[in-house]
């Protein structure tokens, strides 16, 4: 694997780099000369997370540099680092353990991303030398990927380019590939997928990656991949338009997983399902009030062509249940409602198996990668009652909004297939350390957790 953007190669010119805590100061302070330690005291430096110094030399240059972290294990701690410090290799010189080593790598890369498809970053990142760590760059590479995808404007990153994307992946990894677009979603009983695509002039498709031993257990993947939404007819207001090219945002995720559990070769067998289109205005875009038929034969009533996400996803999530999978997970930017819940960095985690639910939640622990666990409470069912289809895909109530999307996207799960749905913000607000303003992913890191103890047993 080649070296990531922000790393050096280990035969290069590098300054020492301390990590410290607040924990861990005092011990580290106990081992300095009595200059560094004035340096420090004029400076003020505690070890606070997410702070950074440098140390000078004799000759007035920089001799070493500290950085504060709040977790030795949280890659996020040490996101700060490649642009709070200079331009320059370093070299770690705190004995960390593999664990922290890893969360270190990844962090100092996720810090140094800066999306630069159409405009170059003022500055480059610092240099962290750097013999290899193929786990921690793949998992890197795999975030880099959802934050290119959803930073990617849609019209360079339409129904098309995703396609596109997931032609390469299996080219590269020797997977299968289909692709159903158009009104060959019909033929094929892909009808809503088909209907809520159909006004856009990028046909809607549905694109499909399959590989893995036969022998190996299977796990389906899909992600909802609205590359843009603007409400349909019911259409969103300007504000609430502004960032949609982020709504393909669980297809980045699902992608983004399929490429990571191929790079690590992962015992598995996938098939990875992207229903990718535009949630378009024109002539023949579908409208409220519409009843729109499924591939599972269920009858949708159309409250709000917003609504969309879940229309699409139900055609993906029956198709991936007749496969009858280990496992079936699906990424979705679904609701606002999530995210007024749990805000934007906690994904809404919905299960309808105990086991899967728990070992979902102690990765995202395990590998600082969090997400909460929500209720299945199907009694709200009730929110999407229709007097002329068998379910809508909302309703007039503004009550539990993510709730009543998961449990419609379970009607179209059999009965006993382990399922587990990610609701999904897919974006930084703003900037903080290791999380530019943008893309982000988000449960992934996680998700991968899962697969691996799946794969493991």
């Amino acid at each position: 694997m080649s070296i990531p953007h922000g790393f050096a190669d280990a035969n290069i010119d590098s300054l020492p780099l301390h990590v410290v805590s607040r924990d861990t100061i005092g011990q580290w302070r106990a081992t300095q000369e009595a200059s560094v330690l004035a340096s420090l005291d004029a400076q003020a430096f505690d070890g606070s997370p997410w702070t950074a110094i440098t140390l000078p030399a004799a000759d007035g240059g920089i001799a070493a540099a500290v950085i504060g972290v709040a977790d030795l294990l949280d890659p996020y701690s040490y996101g700060h680092a490649p642009y709070a410090l200079p331009v320059r290799a370093w070299s770690l010189a705190t004995d960390l353990a593999p664990e922290a080593r890893s969360a270190l790598h990844l962090g100092w890369g996720l810090g140094s991303y800066r999306f630069n498809r159409y405009k170059q970053p003022l500055r480059q990142p610092a240099q962290l030398q750097t013999q290899g760590d193929d786990e921690a760059f793949a998992q890197l590479a795999a975030c880099i990927r959802v934050r290119d995808l959803v930073n990617t404007p849609t019209e360079d990153m339409g129904p098309d380019q995703l396609e596109q994307v997931a032609c390469e992946l299996a080219e590269r990894f020797g997977a299968q590939i289909e692709v159903i677009s158009g009104d060959d979603l019909l033929t094929r009983n892909f009808p809503a997928i088909h209907a809520v695509g159909r006004a856009s002039h990028r046909a809607p498709r549905l694109i499909a990656l399959r590989w893995g031993d036969e022998s190996h257990p299977h796990v389906a993947i899909v992600g909802k991949g609205v590359c843009f939404d603007t409400g349909g007819l019911d259409l969103k207001p300007a504000d609430g338009m502004r960032n949609m090219k982020k709504d393909m945002g669980g297809a980045a995720h699902a992608i983004a997983l399929a490429e990571l559990v191929m790079t690590r070769k992962l015992p598995l067998r996938m098939t990875l399902l992207v229903p990718a289109v535009e949630n378009a205005v024109g002539p023949n875009a579908f409208r409220p009030g519409e009843v729109l038929a499924t591939r599972q034969g269920m009858s949708v009533e159309i409250d709000n062509t917003d609504a969309e996400g879940r229309v699409i996803l139900c055609d993906a999530l029956t198709y991936a249940g007749e496969m009858k999978p280990a496992l079936l997970l699906d990424f979705a930017t679904l609701t606002g409602a999530a995210r007024i819940a749990l805000g934007p960095d906690l994904p809404a985690l919905y299960s309808n198996d105990e086991d899967v639910a728990r070992l979902w939640l102690e990765s995202g622990i395990e590998r600082r990668d969090p997400l909460w666990r929500m209720p299945l409470w199907r009694p709200y069912l009730r929110y999407l009652t229709s007097t002329v289809a068998d379910i809508a895909n909302g309703g007039p109530s503004k009550m539990a909004g993510s709730i009543t999307a998961a449990i419609y996207l379970e009607r179209f799960i059999p009965a006993a297939q382990k399922w587990a749905h990610l609701d999904v913000y897919s974006w930084n607000d703003s900037d903080r350390p290791g999380r530019p303003a943008g893309g982000e992913a988000q449960g992934l890191r996680s998700a991968y957790g899962l697969l691996r103890k799946l794969s493991s047993t």
